[in-house]
C-alpha cells in the first residue's frame, strides 16, 4: 500500500489518533516520572512505556512497506496485551496502581481509547496488507 493510500479516509483518521495518543501519553508520562516518579514508579514506567508503543505505532502506521506493516502488527499487538494484562492487574491488584496508568482499567482515563484503538488497528492492518 502506498504512503499516499495510508493517509486517505480511515487510515488518515487512525494516524491522526495514534499521534494525539502517543502526544498525551508521552508528555503526561514525562512529567510524571520526573516530578513524582517515587509515589508510583510501576504506574508511571507503564505510561511512558504506552508513551514509546504509541510514538513507534503511529510511525510504523503511517509508513509504507512490509518492513513497516510488520512493525506496526506487532506494535498494536503489544499494546492490546499490555492494556488487556494493566487493565486486568489494575482490576484484581489496585494495591500495584494506586495513580493511573494509561492503561490502567483498559484505559479508563482516556475514554476506553487505549482498549478500542489497538482493536482497530490490526482491523486496519488486516485489511490493508503492504
Amino acid at each position: 500500500m502506498s504512503k499516499t493510500q495510508r493517509s486517505l479516509g480511515t487510515g488518515r483518521l487512525l494516524i491522526s489518533l495514534y499521534g494525539i495518543l502517543a502526544a498525551a501519553a508521552t508528555v503526561r508520562a514525562g512529567y510524571q516520572l520526573i516530578r513524582k516518579f517515587d509515589e508510583a514508579p510501576l504506574a508511571y514506567s507503564l505510561s511512558a512505556l504506552s508513551g514509546v508503543v504509541y510514538i513507534l505505532a503511529t510511525v510504523a502506521l503511517a509508513k509504507s512497506g512490509a518492513r513497516w506493516h510488520r512493525i506496526a502488527r506487532v506494535t498494536i499487538t503489544f499494546e492490546l496485551i499490555g492494556v488487556i494484562t494493566v487493565g486486568l492487574l489494575s482490576l484484581t491488584h489496585p494495591d500495584l496502581f494506586a495513580h493511573n496508568s494509561v492503561w490502567s482499567y483498559f484505559g479508563l482515563g482516556y475514554g476506553f481509547v487505549p482498549l478500542i484503538l489497538p482493536i482497530w488497528g490490526l482491523f486496519w492492518l488486516r485489511r490493508h496488507q503492504a
